[in-house]
């Protein structure tokens, strides 16, 4: 599976990027919303993992921008937020995503998450 990762860490995107690809996975990195946007179009991804908290751009934002393109309304999108909160998760699934992780998140919750989308992607087709 390609799967997108949009943080403004640094330190998230290469853990992400490395766990991902011990998965097999291919991995395309983005820096903030409009970085993902670019990418998003140039090279479409299966799954989107997305920070909340950027500059510019935010998470919610971003992600109600690509869900709004018809071309990747059924783009799994899974938030990344530090902040555990019933209303940050309730956002989030206003705005599209189908999943929410906490920061920082484990090489095992990152697969599983592909994995669980990729298996119902793999269902549809």
């Amino acid at each position: 599976m390609k799967v997108l990762v949009i943080d403004d860490s640094n330190t998230i995107r290469r853990s992400a990027e490395i766990f991902l690809k011990q998965g097999g996975h291919d991995v395309v990195l983005a820096e903030d919303g409009f970085d993902a946007l670019a990418k998003v179009n140039d090279s479409p991804p299966d799954l989107i993992f997305c920070d909340i908290l950027m500059p510019r751009l935010d998470g919610y934002q971003t992600c109600a921008i690509i869900k709004r393109n018809q071309k990747f309304a059924n783009t799994p999108i899974v938030m990344l937020s530090s902040k555990d909160g019933v209303f940050d998760k309730a956002r989030g699934r206003m705005v599209g995503s189908q999943e929410y992780l906490t920061k920082p998140f484990t090489k095992d919750q990152l697969l599983h998450a592909v994995q669980a989308f990729g298996a119902s992607k793999q269902g549809v087709a």
